[in-house]
């Protein structure tokens, strides 16, 4: 049966604080091996001191990215960019949080959330003695659907991709391309209990221990799609216009 609770306790988090001390505290004796810690990554980049002076989010956004995929202008006047981080992540805003920070301030992703996610949940092991894997998670926009959800963009000790390949289905046919994503499932199931402005930053998934495992399994940077295997490199428009401008200079 899988279970998930948000654990109560955490406080407002500052650069510096010890994260695995306060998890384990707001824990107390609740955890037990097979256990999944989902902690969002802000978080994470408070305790790590990833706040930085920012007048104009937008200068911070420009210093996150390394391409830009797709802008648009609302009639309002308000410009999105979808870019690709330094982290390999494509998103709205490179990540760069305004929210829940003090004014003129923002808040940048973790420097590695994989390694991140690893020294929290070795921390937790060797501070509880209990087998646990960590998902760092950010909430994210998906093409071609509505709304956010939250994704994994660290782990640590946890399985990301269940590969079925090889496999077959309950008809007997073989499964050729199926390849769940779980560390992201992981991390929305997280979301549904933790809440966006509940002040509980830590969930813990209960159910599936066949997920945690060493703390050298590949992290989350292995579920970003390697560039010549990505089909939507840019935006629609951003594509077309390329199209057009190369077409004109062949002419």
């Amino acid at each position: 049966m899988l279970q998930a609770w948000a654990l109560d306790g955490i406080p407002e988090i500052a650069a510096g604080d010890d994260l695995v001390a306060l998890i384990a505290r707001a824990a107390g004796d609740t955890l037990a091996d097979g256990d999944i810690l989902v902690v969002t990554s802000k978080i994470v980049s408070k305790a790590e001191g990833r706040m930085i002076r920012a007048d104009d989010r937008e200068d911070a956004i420009t210093a996150e990215t390394v391409r830009v995929v797709a802008t648009r202008t609302a009639a309002s006047g308000h410009v999105t960019r979808i870019v690709e981080n330094r982290l390999g992540i494509v998103s709205a805003a490179a990540g760069v949080d305004a929210s829940n920070t003090p004014h003129g301030t923002v808040l940048l992703l973790p420097v590695d959330p994989d390694a991140s996610a690893r020294a929290i949940a070795a921390g937790l092991r060797g501070l509880l003695g209990v087998q646990v894997g960590v998902i760092v998670s950010d909430t994210l926009g998906r093409a071609w659907r509505e709304g956010q959800t939250d994704h994994a963009i660290g782990a640590g000790g946890v399985v990301v991709m269940a590969d079925l390949r090889g496999q077959t289905d309950a008809e007997g046919r073989p499964l050729v391309v199926t390849m769940p994503c779980v560390a992201d499932e992981l991390a929305a199931t997280g979301d549904l209990v933790k809440g966006k402005a509940s002040r509980r930053p830590v969930a813990v998934v209960r159910g599936r221990a066949d997920l945690v495992g060493s703390l050298d399994l590949p992290g989350a940077r292995s579920i970003v799609r390697p560039a010549e295997r990505d089909f939507f490199h840019l935006g629609a428009d951003e594509a077309y216009a390329r199209g057009y401008a190369a077409g004109l200079d062949a002419r």
